[in-house]
Formats: C-alpha cells, sequence, structure tokens
C-alpha cells in the first residue's frame, strides 16, 4: 500500500507572524508610519493585538524589521556580484552589469517604497532612518570602495582614494534614475533608458579612473 505523504505546512505561529508582516507592510505604505496602528495590522492580519504584541514589541520593532529584512533580501544577489568583480578578467563588461544590477536593484518598486517610507518616518524614527543608511547606501560604499582598492591594486583602475571613487561611481550610476523614481513613480523609465544610464556613468567613472596604460583582463602574476 503506498502511503501518502501529506505537505509540510507552516507552523502557525509562523503563518501568524508573516500574515502581521504582510498586514503591517500594506497598511504602512498606505498610510505610513503615524497613520498605522497596532490596532489595524491586527484587523488585518485577522490576529488578536496581543498576537501582534508576542511577536513584536511595539510598532516600531515591526517596522524595522520590515524595512531592515527588504533591504537585505533586494541587496544580496548584488552584493555577491560586487564580490565577483574583485577578480575580474573583464572588467569594462563586468563593471556595466554590476551598474545595471545596482540601478535595478535600487529602483525596484519594494525598495523605492520603502525608501519613501524611511524617509517621511525619519522625524519620529531617527534610528532606524540611520539603521536603513548604514545598511543600505553606507554599506554599498564600503563594499564598492574595498573593490575598487582591489581593482587598483591589480594596475586595472587608478585610485588614491577609495571611497570617494565609491561615491563618484554610486552617483554616476544611480543619478537622476533614483532621483526621478523617489518622485515621480515606482516606473518613470524604460528598461533601455535605465541600460543606457547605467553605461554611460561606467564610461564616466573610467575616463576618470580607469588605467589607461592597463588592459581590461586579469593580470598574470
Amino acid at each position: 500500500m503506498v502511503e501518502l505523504v501529506q505537505p509540510v505546512l507552516p507552523d502557525r505561529s509562523a503563518r501568524k507572524r508573516r500574515a502581521i508582516v504582510e498586514a503591517a507592510t500594506a497598511l504602512f505604505l498606505q498610510h505610513g508610519y503615524p497613520g498605522t496602528s497596532m490596532d489595524q495590522i491586527a484587523a488585518t492580519a485577522a490576529v488578536s493585538k496581543p498576537t501582534v504584541y508576542r511577536f513584536f514589541a511595539d510598532k516600531e520593532q515591526l517596522f524595522t524589521e520590515i524595512v531592515l529584512g527588504t533591504l537585505d533580501q533586494a541587496g544580496q544577489p548584488f552584493r555577491a556580484r560586487l564580490a565577483a568583480l574583485a577578480g575580474t578578467g573583464q572588467l569594462t563588461e563586468d563593471l556595466r552589469q554590476l551598474a545595471r544590477d545596482y540601478l535595478a536593484t535600487v529602483i525596484q518598486p519594494p525598495v523605492l517604497q520603502l525608501r519613501r517610507l524611511v524617509i517621511g518616518a525619519s522625524p519620529y524614527l531617527p534610528a532606524v532612518a540611520q539603521a536603513y543608511y548604514q545598511r543600505a547606501p553606507e554599506q554599498t560604499m564600503q563594499a564598492l570602495a574595498g573593490c575598487f582598492e582591489q581593482l587598483a591594486g591589480r594596475g586595472l583602475l587608478r585610485i588614491s582614494d577609495p571611497p570617494a571613487a565609491a561615491a563618484h561611481f554610486a552617483f554616476l550610476v544611480l543619478g537622476r534614475a533614483l532621483d526621478k523614481s523617489l518622485f515621480c513613480g515606482d516606473s518613470p523609465f524604460a528598461a533601455a533608458e535605465l541600460t543606457a544610464q547605467a553605461d554611460a556613468g561606467v564610461a564616466a567613472f573610467l575616463a576618470a579612473y580607469g588605467n589607461q596604460g592597463g588592459h581590461d583582463h586579469a593580470l598574470c602574476g
């Protein structure tokens, strides 16, 4: 006799917690941080208010987890590509792809929506806004600086100030697309426009920091 294997369902507590996070995310995006209450979150998630407090001590903790969790999930693929760039054998091609991925990561709708939300909540939650900055822009700048320093050590870039080079790269690539996306909706640019902006940013960056005497491949040891 064949025994049927029943699908493993998520733990009931895990399902409730996920429902709370999803409800809170939707309400925060719709009403903002000050306009959302724990009562509304409980009602939307179809759980009791004590259940919400069993998982989250207060609204700030819930908001913080949503913001930082989304950042971590969105940024993981980009950080992996950035770590691989230090060993590239095709600098221009790989730098262009990195720039395209960077721009796509930053302006994807969930990230844009949360960025707006954090900016709006910053007067009430300065610690969360600071954590957001450190977890996203600042951490990315540090990773870029470290990567560029390694590329300079291999003779592929001419950089004396890696943090400054990282800032220049970020603003050349993100620039207008991020500004317009923050104020004019989640998708104000066509994909081809974003690719063109990323490639133009890389061209300007290499014009300033490229090693004209080097080669666009891995150096022999």
